[in-house]
């Protein structure tokens, strides 16, 4: 046990402290913290510790919003106020280009999002069971699959809650039962829903194991009680690793995608599609990368990791020649209809591997004047 002084806070939420020179990381501590700490972790260059008393208090801390927020894994920051979480995201930017990068560059003030609250257009539950046999929604704890049950996350849209609550309600009553990991039996595996915020259409996705009967008497009660859901999908998944979503779709009810409007151009999203979870932020971001690549309308953009194409096709008026590049054929198919469905004829997209387009693009002496790259995290 030690009395420490947590110095600054990681990217990942993490306060963190040393002691005689070694580096403790504090979990749900805050820059400017005094408290005792019991070490729970040592590893060769670093340890972990969890707190036991907090002796002085950080201006940057707030009471937490969220009953399950120290058991949930789904957020880092709750503890902090917003702007203290802007302060630690902007030097994560800055650390990224100047200490790991090892470039100069200069970097503008963070732009803070117009709703801290409510504002995600999609959310993942994934399901259990509770100890009365009933079906339960929620979060996984942090860097484990132990379900925290979450029945009012402030991050997602109410209706979600209330769609989600009634997906296990109805699974109870016609029996489906939760997909269980660990034995490898069950069907309903994830509740995935997303929202179109201008059209205000949402998704239901039930992913589960296999296909079974009651789905469709569960869909057409869900879209009798509510008028906003427009496509009810049931997404197949029979694998035992982490991936959430399988490759097959079955239509419940609607249409098998909805629709949603960004920077002024009409988006279709399908289940596999690839959308930002905040719409405002996303806006201000498309318009500023535009800006920024000084365009002219003499300009061939090539787009790498473009999902559905919504960057490429935003910055399609400005630009002579869009070539967007994506790895999933479904979100391919996605970015040609979408290109059509809003009158681009100079976008043009290609499936495959953002390595082997360049490679290609570069054989065929296609020289872009901008890159636009938004990849996977890893």
């Amino acid at each position: 046990q030690y009395t420490v002084a947590i110095e600054n806070t990681t990217v990942e939420g993490q306060g963190v402290c040393k002691i005689n020179g070694f580096v403790v990381f504090v979990p749900q501590t805050a820059a400017g913290d005094i408290c005792d700490i019991r070490i729970v972790k040592v590893l060769k260059s670093h340890g972990y510790g969890i707190v036991t008393a907090l002796r002085d208090i950080s201006p940057d801390r707030t009471n937490a919003d969220c009953p399950v927020y120290r058991q949930c894994g789904g957020c880092c920051f709750r503890h902090l106020h917003y702007r203290a979480e802007l302060r630690i995201k902007e030097q994560a930017v800055r650390d990224a280009f100047i200490r790991l990068g090892g470039i100069e560059a200069p970097c503008e003030p963070i732009l803070p999002s117009p709703s801290i609250k409510e504002y995600r257009n999609k959310a993942q539950y994934p399901v259990g069971t509770d100890t009365e046999g009933r079906m339960i929604y929620g979060f996984y704890a942090n860097r484990s699959h132990r379900l925290i049950p979450c029945q009012d996350c402030s991050l997602q849209p109410e209706l979600f809650s209330k769609i989600a609550a009634d997906v296990c309600g109805l699974c109870d009553e016609y029996g489906i039962k939760a997909y269980d990991e660990e034995q490898r039996h069950g069907i309903l595996r994830h509740i995935y829903l997303r929202m179109g915020e201008i059209s205000g259409e949402v998704m239901l996705c039930l992913v589960a194991a296999c296909a079974a009967d009651p789905f469709w008497q569960i869909a057409a009660e869900l879209a009798a009680r509510y008028p906003a859901l427009q496509s009810i999908v049931l997404n197949i998944n029979a694998r035992t690793d982490n991936v959430i979503l399988g490759e097959k779709n079955i239509l419940l009810f609607g249409k098998p995608a909805i629709r949603d409007e960004l920077c002024g151009l009409v988006f279709e999203l399908s289940p596999l599609s690839f959308y930002q979870v905040n719409r405002a932020q996303t806006e201000r971001l498309y318009r500023l990368a535009a800006d920024y690549a000084g365009l002219t309308g003499a300009e061939t953009v090539i787009d790498l990791y473009c999902g559905v194409g919504t960057i490429g096709l935003s910055m399609a008026a400005r630009a002579k020649r869009i070539i967007g590049v994506e790895v999933v054929a479904s979100a391919v198919d996605n970015a040609r209809e979408n290109a059509v469905r809003n009158g681009i004829a100079n976008a043009e997209f290609i499936c495959a591997d953002a390595k082997q387009a360049t490679r290609k693009l570069n054989e065929q002496e296609i020289r872009p004047d901008v890159v636009l790259l938004d990849p996977p995290r890893k």
